[in-house]
């Protein structure tokens, strides 16, 4: 799609994994792998958001580190945009190896109906399965200048356009898109 960024979050701190998530063995290859060829020609740019560029240059992509460190997921969503080409960006998660590349696809076609069009599987949003559009980037700063880090603060000050289960089971019945791979018991359930 052109006017499209695809950007993938992997700056989180694996703690409860215990070593890195992005390149934890997935059905045999790296679950960084994975999850971009799952996103791969999605959009017309492919970007990754990560504190830690050296073992990710194998990947070959334009890697960017957080312009506010320490800030969570609010921070990469917020470095996401800034450094975008495009004016929308679909920002995903690298601990999630079930991306459903139809439901994507859906997503990110809704991009010109408001700021932000983000999946809401039971009551909860996936805000790291969504497009942002660059109008979200003064609110998110704000949010973060205040120390303010949950990652829906901000959405009363932008247009939301949420995606709710009925339409996420047309692609995707079991909501498997927004299992994240947290754990190694996590690890194992999924490849099972």
């Amino acid at each position: 799609m052109d006017n499209l960024t695809v950007a993938i979050q992997a700056g989180g701190k694996s703690s409860r994994m215990g070593t890195d998530k992005s390149f934890v063995p997935f059905l045999g290859r790296p679950m960084i792998e994975v999850v971009r060829e799952r996103v791969e020609g999605l959009g017309d740019e492919l970007i990754l958001i990560t504190n830690t560029p050296e073992p990710y240059a194998t990947l070959g992509l334009p890697m960017f580190g957080d312009d506010y460190p320490d800030t969570g997921p609010l921070g990469g969503i917020y470095t996401a945009i800034r450094h975008a080409r495009n004016p929308h960006v679909l920002i995903v998660a690298c601990d999630m190896p079930w991306l459903n590349r139809p439901l994507l696809e859906y997503l990110a076609g809704l991009r010109e109906t408001a700021d932000i069009v983000v999946p809401r599987w039971d009551k909860f949003p996936e805000p790291l399965h969504a497009v942002y559009s660059q109008t979200c980037l003064e609110p998110i700063r704000e949010k973060l200048a205040a120390g303010m880090l949950k990652i829906t603060a901000f959405y009363g000050r932008v247009s939301v356009r949420f995606v709710d289960r009925p339409e996420i089971e047309r692609f995707d019945p079991q909501g498997r898109s927004f299992v994240n791979v947290n754990t190694p018991d996590d690890l194992a359930a999924q490849q099972r």
